[in-house]
């Protein structure tokens, strides 16, 4: 059995094919535990840390951080038995016949005889690479020289020839195009302009010929730029590509397949929180309370499980399969995260069980570890009703789209003074605009109103709901 064993990128679950790493946490040479984190990868669900299958020592690392890997892949291999003493050099006959490629000349990537990723020559299994000099064809009008054999005796050496007058002065070898606005200049020259952003045709050449020259396009381009503004480009020198991949590859998925196969409605609530914000001043003075982190975000979310208690079927999903709705008795509360790698959903599961406290604690857990990039896949699966923060941006509310296999989600504005009538008289309150999306099929328009009248009410006054809703 060989000491050296290759880790490939294991199955992640949920039909994941393939996964980004992210960053290398061991490098070759470092020795190595058994299920030490050695690798963290991001898939389209979360970035996670993968363990080691196997200890001792780290002999190569097939693929650098930023490459996509698919499942199953090489991405490691470990030297089980480091102690065993020095591994086996391998055998001329087990290698392939490689060539680093040439600085010039060098034929077109990919063709036999070419440069091959890794700086080697790709050749066909049995023929080496050509180790013989190219000879350069005759130019036309050019007398070929006289042949030569090998000095065996076979055949005398030609007499040497008769020296002849030098010719005039002939322009170089390399040849000189002179197809473009009339100019005179070598290929090189020309696409060193074109990258210098210089124009030929106002150069006068130095070269043969009347010619351009590199140093004319250098000391062309070392010229200030004259007064009359450059044209503006708009091309891909002026744009930047970002891959999707990962988690913002999945969520662009979901957000297509969840807008155009559920019938989203959206309605919205202005509500005096005013209450709500004293509220949580007592709540965050409460001694249960000091040890943890308080905010308005939190009782919008004990809002919404109170109203789920009242109003059952906005916790449900439409099954297309069996053609039924699915009325969930559990409610897994997720909460939007924007996060470095894109939007993630993380829910807290069963939601509706927990006191104030263990929701507050929940609520602090899930957003600490979205923002570290460590959520497990399992924290975003499952979710039957979900919250959106837009507030914290400044954002008065919007028009969420549901993620999918849910039926609602909230959007929670801004909190801002404002002129509001209370009492009959208009004061300066605590304001803020909620947004409910729903799935039509599962939820009507009474139902979805009523449900976001409960929210509203709960957080115009929470402490009386409080005492009258449990």
């Amino acid at each position: 059995m060989s000491r050296i064993k290759e880790f490939t990128l294991p199955d992640l679950g949920e039909g994941l094919t393939e996964g980004e790493i992210l960053s290398w946490l061991v490098k070759v040479g470092d020795t190595i535990e058994l299920n030490q984190p050695i690798v963290e990868v991001e898939t389209a669900k979360a970035a996670v840390e993968i363990p080691a299958k196997w200890a001792g020592v780290v002999t190569k690392i097939f693929h650098e951080a930023g490459t996509t890997v698919e499942v199953g892949a090489p991405i490691v291999a470990i030297d089980t038995q480091p102690g065993a003493g020095d591994l086996p050099e391998p055998s001329a006959e087990s290698l392939a016949a490689v060539e680093i490629a040439p600085a010039e000349g060098a034929v077109e990537p990919g063709l036999i005889g070419g440069p091959a990723p890794g700086g080697r020559t790709a050749v066909l299994v049995g023929y080496g690479p050509r180790n013989t000099s190219a000879k350069r064809r005759p130019r036309l009008g050019t007398p070929p020289a006289p042949p030569t054999t090998a000095n065996n005796g076979s055949a005398p050496p030609a007499a040497a020839a008769t020296p002849e007058p030098a010719p005039a002065a002939q322009p170089s070898n390399v040849p000189v195009d002179v197809t473009a606005k009339g100019v005179l200049a070598k290929p090189p020259v020309r696409k060193l302009a074109k990258d210098l952003g210089v124009d030929l045709g106002l150069l006068a050449g130095t070269g043969p010929m009347g010619s351009v020259t590199r140093d004319d396009v250098h000391k062309a381009a070392a010229q200030p730029a004259a007064a009359s503004p450059a044209p503006s480009v708009f091309d891909a020198t002026r744009e930047q590509r970002i891959p999707v991949k990962g988690v913002r590859k999945l969520t662009a998925e979901n957000m297509v397949a969840s807008a155009f196969s559920a019938p989203h409605v959206t309605e919205f609530l202005t509500v005096d929180v005013t209450r709500t914000m004293k509220a949580l001043d007592k709540i965050k003075a409460s001694r249960d309370f000091r040890d943890v982190r308080v905010s308005p975000l939190l009782l919008v979310a004990k809002a919404v499980l109170l109203a789920v208690r009242r109003h059952p079927m906005v916790n449900s999903s439409w099954s297309g399969e069996t053609g039924e709705i699915v009325v969930k008795e559990y409610v897994n509360l997720g909460i939007a995260a924007a996060t470095e790698r894109g939007l993630i959903v993380p829910n807290i599961k069963d939601a509706g069980r927990l006191t104030l406290r263990e929701l507050a604690e929940a609520l602090n857990t899930l957003v600490q570890v979205a923002k570290s990039g460590k959520t497990p896949p399992a924290d975003m699966a499952g979710g039957t009703l979900s919250i959106t923060n837009v507030g914290v941006f400044g954002v008065d509310t919007g028009t969420p789209i549901l993620p999918p296999g849910e039926s609602a989600i909230l959007a929670f504005g801004a909190v801002k003074p404002m002129p509001w009538v209370h009492k009959d008289k208009i004061k300066i309150r605590q304001v803020t605009i909620l947004g409910l999306s729903f799935d039509h099929r599962i939820i009507d328009g009474e139902l979805g109103s009523k449900f976001l009248r409960d929210i509203g009410e709960f957080l115009t006054d929470p402490e009386a709901a409080l005492l009258s809703w449990m």
